[in-house]
């Protein structure tokens, strides 16, 4: 004690004595009282060292907080105030409630020893300033670090080897129980278990778990979840299933009555909040067939691979990506025979239908380069459609009759869980009316909130008896007599089934995966497509590029020679008057009109009949008129009565008339027009006429 109070200074006892006071956890501030009764009594010794009673601070917010953690907002106050030198003395019961791991002890060391701050502990008093004194504290912080790991690692050991016999206890998800010997069973309500077998059995079709949770939408089915908090902890309540319910219920791997340990860890680094998922290979125990289950093992691993490979759609390679809506065959299993990357898919409209492409063009995106290529898919999306009649043929009855069978096997399951929503709505009337029964008449308050839980029930359940009725009513008309004799008279006529328009776009997808991996598609001069078959077997198609949209709407040059050889001796509207009599049809497939020829004519530079006329020899009326000394309307004049000739050169009967010869008119008084006709009369429809 001497020692000690020669350490103690005058400049130490006029600034402020620090008791810091910590527990690790609220339980043990609870229930060990003792340690804490012992940490405020370090204020005597405080006080036998010099300090009155004010200038002892007590410092008691990080109660129920380790010594580990590193947010203690009391050891931050604590440090503050001897960095600014306030501090005297600090006190604590031992270095592991100061702090449990060196960087923190040493830190305060630190400006302990740089501020003369003393430190004091149950053992003694110690100066940090001083080597010996420093030395120990040093020791003193290690050992306390190292007690924590010892601690730690001992309890970590224990649950681990619990873990390794499967005896370490865990929530169960809904579906699972423990019976009175503590062993893991199915729940023991029907409802609950053929609801989850559902959920299963339609993830095994759909292969989303969209598609699971569209399946339970749309036929009104609702799924079992139990309550984890409030008074009603443990209830199972059923409700209307959502995705991010399905997917928890995908990733459990108790519904595959296997245990596991040490799914998860900590993420240290803070950048993700929660808990980090391990992949399957870096889990501590995994015990198959452990307990029932609802699912195979190794089913509950394929499902696994099936959401990566759902989730890989949403990526750079985009691989796998499930059947989607689109009308493009080979969503998600196209790769590049140029880079080898995916090629992904756009969609335009042609003609109101959703037209495919396949376009490779990750690289363009990253390196803002052109893109690899882009292929049609309407072309190659037919040869793959005959690649799967060819190969499907032989298998045409069978997959018939597994397809009815599939459907009559969905309705069952689906008809039986609606049973069970009904039997349950039964039950709890008849609960209901049990408690009613069974209460005191005389006691009023009671008896009629009883009665009202009792109509309610009644109530609930002709609702759910309605809609049983009803939604079974529909489902039957999906399979009657005539449906069945519909699905019998295609299994001989696959290609029917799969051109039929009724057939939808996903399922003829799904059937696509059956045979087919993915294709490898190269544009050159014509489209080269590597099909790899299921098995490794692959086949080489050669298909012929489509043509452009401008090819495609081009006009028949049988056509436009056509209209060249009718323009020496007719006008455009004569010529659509030929085309349509004859059948013939624009590259649009429309039937001709005059605009539609001229615009041939033009954009094909063909000679007009104009010039041919000109070339011909053929003279205008304005020379007519000069070489006969005449006007222009006596020239038209004379044209009417069948003096001179014309030729017309368009639509609005104007003429180009043959040179004058022997015979050519003259002025003549006295005689008829009519009576000087040499040629035939000229008939006309047009008002515009010269």
């Amino acid at each position: 004690m001497h020692t000690q109070q020669q350490k103690v200074t005058a400049d130490h006892l006029r600034r402020n004595a620090y008791l810091y006071v910590r527990q690790s956890t609220l339980r043990q501030v609870v229930e060990n009282t003792e340690s804490t009764r012992r940490q405020y009594a370090l204020r005597e010794k405080a006080t036998t060292l010099g300090w009155p009673a004010e200038q002892i601070v007590v410092i008691d917010t990080d109660l129920g907080q380790s010594g580990a953690s590193t947010d203690r907002e009391g050891f931050q106050r604590l440090v503050s105030e001897v960095g600014l030198g306030r501090a005297g003395i600090v006190i604590g019961l031992e270095v592991s409630r100061l702090a449990r791991n060196s960087s923190d002890w040493h830190r305060l060391l630190e400006i302990c020893a740089l501020t003369n701050t003393l430190i004091l502990d149950e053992d003694g008093l110690y100066d940090p300033s001083h080597f010996n004194d420093r030395l120990l504290l040093g020791l003193k912080g290690t050992m306390s670090e190292a007690e924590l790991h010892v601690l730690r690692a001992r309890l970590q050991g224990g649950l681990i080897n619990k873990a390794r016999r499967g005896e370490l206890n865990f929530l169960l998800p809904v579906g699972l129980v423990r019976d009175h010997r503590d062993r893991v069973i199915l729940e023991p309500d029907q409802q609950v278990q053929q609801a989850i077998r559902l959920f299963f059995e339609t993830y095994e079709r759909s292969g989303t778990a969209t598609g699971i949770v569209r399946f339970f939408r749309e036929r009104e089915l609702r799924f079992p979840r139990r309550l984890q908090r409030g008074v009603r902890k443990g209830e199972i309540v059923w409700g209307s299933l959502r995705h991010s319910r399905a997917l928890q219920v995908l990733h459990n791997p108790r519904y595959s009555g296997t245990y596991v340990y040490g799914r998860h860890r900590v993420d240290k680094t803070g950048q993700k909040k929660g808990p980090v998922v391990l992949p399957l290979k870096e889990w501590q125990v995994v015990i198959p067939d452990a307990h029932p289950g609802y699912i195979s093992w190794e089913q509950y691993q394929r499902n696994l691979q099936r959401l990566r490979e759902c989730s890989q759609a949403y990526g750079r390679d985009r691989r796998k990506s499930p059947p989607g809506q689109g009308p493009a065959l080979l969503q998600g299993l196209v790769v590049c025979g140029l880079c080898g990357r995916r090629m992904t898919l756009r969609y335009h409209t042609r003609n109101g239908r959703q037209v495919p492409t396949y376009v490779c063009q990750r690289e363009g995106i990253d390196e803002a380069k052109p893109i690899c290529q882009s292929i049609p898919g309407q072309t190659i999306d037919a040869a793959l459609g005959e690649l799967m009649l060819e190969l499907m043929t032989p298998l045409t009855l069978e997959v018939a009759l597994a397809v009815q069978q599939e459907l009559e096997h969905r309705l069952e399951e689906v008809e039986k869980l609606r049973r069970q929503h009904v039997q349950r709505a039964q039950y709890e009337v008849d609960l209901a009316r049990q408690r009613y029964m069974e209460v005191d008449p005389r006691n009023r308050l009671v008896a009629d909130t009883l009665e009202a839980e009792w109509n309610e029930a009644l109530r609930t359940l002709a609702e759910t008896r309605e809609e049983q009725k009803r939604q079974s009513k529909r489902d039957q008309a999906l399979l009657d007599e005539q449906a069945r004799q519909k699905i019998l008279s295609l299994a001989n006529d696959f290609p029917r089934v799969w051109r039929n328009p009724n057939t939808p776009d996903q399922e003829r997808k799904r059937m696509l995966r059956l045979l087919i991996d993915d294709v490898t598609l190269i544009k050159g001069k014509q489209i080269q497509a590597q099909v790899r078959l299921k098995g490794g077997s692959i086949r080489t198609l050669g298909i012929v590029k489509p043509m452009s949209a401008g090819e495609a709407r081009k006009t028949n040059p049988e056509v436009i020679r056509e209209i060249n050889q009718l323009l020496d001796g007719h006008t455009v509207a004569q010529i659509v008057v030929k085309l349509n009599s004859r059948g013939m049809k624009s590259g649009e497939g429309l039937a001709f009109s005059s605009q539609i020829v001229a615009r041939l004519c033009k954009n094909y530079q063909l000679k007009s009949r104009h010039d041919r006329l000109r070339e011909a020899g053929k003279l205008t009326m304005q020379e007519i008129a000069e070489q006969l000394n005449v006007t222009t309307n006596t020239v038209k004049t004379w044209r009417q009565n069948g003096l001179l000739h014309g030729h017309a050169y368009n639509d609005k009967n104007e003429c180009l008339f043959d040179p004058l010869d022997a015979n050519a008119p003259a002025k003549s008084q006295g005689r008829k027009l009519s009576e000087r006709r040499v040629f035939p009369e000229v008939v006309s429809h047009r008002a515009n006429e010269v």
